[in-house]
């Protein structure tokens, strides 16, 4: 059963388990009708019920999916049960607030039952973290292999190259996401300011001779590491092409 008594003023919530158990309902039944509440709270432009997952110790570390009400979407959720059961969930949410108000953390802390949900919640957060931050170590090592393989600044051309995709994709997404432009009458593109101060963009000049052989100053858009690395991810790039 989710513990609703909180040390951190959380916002107090419900579980959708604890509301089968109370309306004796199935907890597929209830998630089923929280689906079809979310439905309405959408058209309406109202917050969706929250969805999450908890660890049964019958299965393991095998997650199972749960909603979290507030005292609102659990009265919205059982306007249409029966009378005994929306007595049943208000007399609890009632004996929760009061619990809330009254709480004191020391004797929650010497409250074996208070201690033990308190640390099954905070284990439930941590092995959700701990998955999250498995799921993103392929991308982040992708992404710093990315950066340390660019060997610092390049061109657009070899950006390209790098991220494999176009250069023609690469200068039209640039272009279009106001990362460089053009001035009138200049073929040169150059860096946005906002790009520039990010350290996303550089410019790099250097002197071109003209056909009567004087001095030209040229000056061209570089992207940075720090830039590249941006890219990959604003693109949405597969890992796969990121470590190839």
């Amino acid at each position: 059963m989710n513990n609703l008594i909180t040390l951190n003023n959380e916002t107090l919530t419900m579980s959708s388990r604890e509301i089968a158990e109370l309306c004796e309902k199935e907890h597929r039944n209830v998630c089923r009708d929280i689906e079809k509440l979310n439905l309405e709270y959408e058209k309406l432009g109202l917050l969706k019920i929250e969805q999450g997952y908890y660890t049964h110790p019958n299965t393991g570390n095998q997650q199972h999916r749960e909603f979290l009400l507030s005292r609102e979407q659990s009265i919205d959720l059982i306007t249409g049960y029966r009378a005994d059961v929306r007595i049943k969930v208000n007399r609890r949410w009632q004996e929760l607030e009061s619990q809330q108000k009254q709480a004191d953390p020391m004797e929650l802390l010497s409250d074996p039952r208070s201690m033990r949900n308190l640390l099954l919640g905070y284990s439930e957060k941590v092995i959700k973290l701990e998955e999250k931050v498995e799921e993103m170590v392929p991308t982040v090592k992708a992404y710093d292999r990315l950066v340390t393989e660019s060997q610092g600044s390049m061109c657009p051309t070899d950006a390209a190259k790098h991220l494999g995709i176009k250069p023609k994709h690469l200068f039209d997404f640039l272009s279009s996401n106001k990362w460089i432009y053009k001035r009138p009458g200049n073929s040169n593109w150059i860096a946005y300011q906002d790009k520039l101060q990010a350290l996303l963009l550089e410019h790099k000049i250097h002197i071109a001779k003209r056909e009567d052989n004087t001095d030209k100053v040229c000056e061209r858009v570089l992207i940075t590491a720090k830039g590249l690395a941006k890219l990959a991810k604003i693109l949405n790039l597969p890992q796969h092409t990121l470590l190839a």
